[in-house]
């Protein structure tokens, strides 16, 4: 399994309970949340420590004091540092206020957030 079942369960509950309209995608070996077409978190496991953790958009302005919260640390994810983006371990959404914190802050920069070029298909 590439992602824990019961975190993505959470993070509905938490979409839900927001009344926000959203989709998961299976991508980068996790599950991803789209809200408003626009990676808003995910859910994978580390492939070193085989432990859960959640990718989170905080966008640049919190980045840096999100970067200062204990059990987060920067998303390198492709090998280097993607800004706007945190990994938290499990510790840091173990406890549901935990959880809703970082969903919080994730929610708060998505409408600020840019949308992703829509791939158009190539015609052969």
């Amino acid at each position: 399994m590439a992602y824990d079942d019961y975190l993505v369960e959470r993070v509905q509950q938490y979409l839900e309970r927001k009344n926000v309209n959203f989709y998961n995608k299976k991508m980068m070996g996790g599950m991803i949340f789209m809200v408003d077409d626009k990676m808003f978190v995910g859910v994978d496991i580390n492939k070193k420590t085989q432990e859960d953790r959640l990718m989170v958009r905080v966008g640049t302005d919190f980045y840096e004091e999100a970067l200062k919260q204990e059990h987060s640390r920067l998303m390198d994810f492709t090998g280097g540092p993607m800004k706007g983006y945190v990994f938290v371990s499990p510790d840091g959404f173990d406890l549901e206020d935990d959880l809703d914190f970082w969903l919080d802050k994730a929610m708060d920069f998505n409408p600020l957030a840019k949308r992703s070029p829509s791939k158009k298909k190539k015609v052969k």
